[in-house]
Parts: C-alpha cells; structure tokens; sequence
C-alpha cells in the first residue's frame, strides 16, 4: 500500500477560534480552507494537520509532534500567546511538552526523539 498523503485530524467545536489557535500555534494562516469546515496547515511534505468542525468530537484529538529543538520551540509559541505544561522527562533523552487547545485537544511537543530503523 503506498500512501501519498498523511492527514492528522482534528476535531474542533468552532472552525473560527480553532483556526485562530492553530494559526498561532504554527505561526501562520492556514495553507489550504477546501471547505467552510476544513482548515489545513502542511507540516512536513506530504504532511497535513487538519483541524475540522465537529463539536460532537472535539476535545478527543491527540497530536504528537517530534521537533528538534524543544525549548527553542516553545517560546516561538509562547511568544504566540500558547501557554505549555512544563517539560516532562520521558526516557532514553526523550523529553514533552503537552499543549492544549481550546476545545482540550492535546499536542505534545516530543524533543529527543529519534527513530531507529
């Protein structure tokens, strides 16, 4: 199976305040809006975070992102007005960040992550 495309959704209760809030969170407008009720920011090549209106399922999202400079991170979004939990030391170096949004999805920021194939 050959997957072109990977799409991280996430459930929203408000398109318009969830969108203000990923778009401080990655610092930027939405890359594409295909519909009323879709907003979406590309994360890497082939890679989409996209935030959705769905009240009934808002609050149950949980993102994961691998970064490589976690503190330097967080005060970008810091200076954005996105407050994080402290730092938690995981293990094997591996350290997090818990964001949350307005709804009470969880994205965490993962420093010193590495994969191993």
């Amino acid at each position: 199976m050959a997957i072109d495309h990977l799409l991280a959704v996430v459930p929203v209760s408000d398109i318009d305040e969830g969108g203000r809030w990923y778009s401080s969170l990655f610092g930027r407008a939405a890359d594409n809006n295909p519909m009323p009720t879709v907003l979406e920011w590309q994360v890497r090549p082939g890679s989409w975070v996209q935030v959705f209106s769905d009240p009934g399922r808002a609050g149950s999202g949980l993102l994961n992102f691998a970064v490589d400079d976690l503190e330097g991170h967080l005060s970008e979004v810091g200076a954005r007005g996105i407050e994080a939990e402290p730092i938690v030391d995981a293990a094997k170096g591996v350290r997090l960040a818990t964001l949350t949004d307005p709804d009470g999805n969880v994205l965490r920021l993962i420093g010193g992550f590495r994969v191993d194939y």
